[in-house]
């Protein structure tokens, strides 16, 4: 089944990286040159996704900004002969009407954030993409639709027992092929003590219409919040429900330590700066630094 749009929830307030997201949206901020943001959105462009549904809050105004044109930018880069650079400045940019933005008017959970998108979505499932879970290698998003049938699909990953308060955690059923795992419960941020497993749901989710309806009721959970996973769990039993575990590297950078990790890591990859990083690196080692 082609899923043709993604939500991206990006209202919240970025409280952990103040005071650098005082008056910047944390999903500007970048991992070397680009901001998280963009790689979610690219990432999902290559999954054929051809309807982006950004849910924003105050402040959010130059994320629509940064997938737009900007032509005194554009105009200067051109007069100056700059082409390649120009050229990086409008690889973001979709055909007219991709793009769609709507208010999250309080911060009430990833629950809320993807029900206030759903007159954009209709009656077809869709794709929700967590831009603090930055994750390389293929294309996590791309390989779920591959997989997807119908029901609801999230990305999933093992994490340590010590983690397991941080995530939504799974009860896991039959392991399926590809990559594939049968989920048949599913708890918000339990204790370690009540966590049925240690794999976790990261950023990535296929939802069926029929969560919106979930959603609808506007139940409260962990953190007086409206949870995404507490929709999807009322579900399980009355349609599939499935876990895609990724092998690619994942960071979190909702997080500083994750935040800075990403960007050490795709530092080192670039063929630009993976030279002069490392001897740095090396350099700070030796004298006892890292």
């Amino acid at each position: 089944m082609k899923i043709k749009k993604a939500i991206f929830p990006v209202g919240g307030l970025g409280t952990r990286f103040l005071p650098a997201t005082k008056s910047m949206p944390k999903e500007m901020l970048p991992v070397v040159d680009k901001p998280i943001i963009q790689y979610a959105v690219e990432e999902a462009a290559k999954a054929g996704i051809e309807q982006f549904i950004f849910v924003t809050s105050r402040g959010k105004s130059s994320i629509e900004n940064h997938f737009d044109h900007s032509f005194e930018l554009e105009n200067n880069l051109l007069l100056k002969g700059k082409k390649e650079t120009l050229k990086t400045a409008q690889e973001m940019l979709k055909i007219p009407g991709s793009f769609a933005y709507v208010r999250q008017q309080e911060p009430a959970g990833l629950g809320h954030a993807v029900w206030c998108a759903r007159h954009l979505v209709g009656n077809e499932p869709v794709a929700v993409i967590l831009a603090d879970d930055l994750i390389k290698g293929s294309n996590t998003i791309k390989e779920m639709i591959s997989n997807y049938s119908s029901g609801n699909m999230l990305a999933i990953m093992d994490v340590n027992n010590q983690d397991v308060s941080s995530y939504g955690i799974i009860s896991p059923g039959k392991t399926l092929e590809n990559n594939m795992t049968e989920i048949l419960g599913l708890i918000e941020k339990p204790s370690i003590d009540k966590a049925p497993s240690n794999m976790a749901v990261v950023g990535r989710y296929i939802i069926e219409p029929s969560v919106f309806k979930e959603l609808e009721k506007q139940n409260r959970g962990t953190s007086n919040e409206i949870q995404l996973t507490d929709a999807i769990a009322n579900r399980i039993g009355k349609s599939q429900c499935y876990g895609y575990k990724f092998t690619n590297d994942r960071f979190d950078c909702g997080s500083k330590l994750g935040f800075i990790q990403a960007n050490i890591k795709l530092s080192i990859e670039r063929d630009d700066l993976s030279e002069k990083l490392k001897s740095w690196l090396k350099e700070e080692f030796l004298n006892g630094y890292v």
